[in-house]
């Protein structure tokens, strides 16, 4: 079903890539599956500044495999959080999931968990659903550096995620863009949602190896980049005051 097909989307499903030319046509081939299993859905892709041959690949990837697929773009790198939000001001649908564009997600989990939110959203609050990745397919060092990054994480936040760092997330969008904007906030989320009343859902799913390309981060600048927005999200939850339901007199 294209865009213009949708008069009312349920869901968006929202990628942020960069640099990802390789990886475009494989990832839209495994979204366009995991859509005959969901609801009306839009899917959109914010190219973050690509400098080699991304925008080509997704236009190439809108004629041929998603029709309905809606391509922004940022003239520059300004960052995943940035994207994101871009991705979600634009979109239609209610509910967003989130995932990586370099193959390392898979896309039918976002079955799995839209119908987890969906049997919670009678909540005052409706929840935040995180995929969470077991055996990852990692780097031993870079999985030994998440593992210390979410333990401190933890310990300090008490967001109760143990993977707060996995892309596949599902979520409402007004609440996301209830939240602080800052580059980083997607690392951030389930601390952040909880500290607006967001009930957690953790999901196990399945993590693999990036198809082409390499991480546009190192270990060392997530560390140093990570504690100093760590600090800047213990201050929000410290200084966030949610007010009780109201009733109207």
């Amino acid at each position: 079903m294209t865009a213009s097909e949708m008069t009312s989307p349920l869901l968006a499903v929202v990628v942020t890539v960069l640099n990802e030319g390789e990886n475009i046509l494989p990832v839209c081939r495994e979204i366009h599956t995991a859509l005959e299993a969901l609801p009306p859905t839009e899917v959109i892709f914010v190219d973050d500044g690509s400098t080699d041959d991304t925008l080509q690949k997704l236009q190439e990837a809108r004629s041929t495999i998603l029709p309905g697929l809606r391509i922004l773009v940022h003239p520059s790198c300004l960052g995943k959080s940035t994207a994101l939000r871009t991705a979600i001001r634009a979109a239609h649908a209610p509910w967003i999931a989130t995932m990586d564009g370099d193959g390392q997600d898979d896309p039918t989990f976002i079955q799995t968990m839209l119908k987890a939110a969906l049997a919670h959203d009678e909540e005052p609050v409706s929840p935040l659903v995180v995929g969470i990745r077991r055996k990852r397919q990692d780097r031993l060092s870079r999985r030994l550096a998440t593992r210390f990054a979410n333990g401190l994480r933890q310990r300090l936040l008490k967001d109760d995620c143990p993977d707060t760092g996995g892309p596949l997330k599902l979520f409402r969008r007004e609440l996301f863009l209830s939240l602080p904007q800052f580059e980083g906030l997607h690392r951030f989320i389930p601390a952040l949602m909880k500290s607006y009343g967001a009930p957690l859902i953790c999901i196990e799913t399945q993590h693999r190896p990036r198809l082409h390309g390499h991480s546009k981060y190192t270990n060392l600048h997530r560390a140093l980049v990570g504690v100093r927005d760590m600090l800047g999200v213990l201050w929000l939850q410290n200084r966030t005051r949610r007010p009780p339901p109201l009733a109207e007199r």
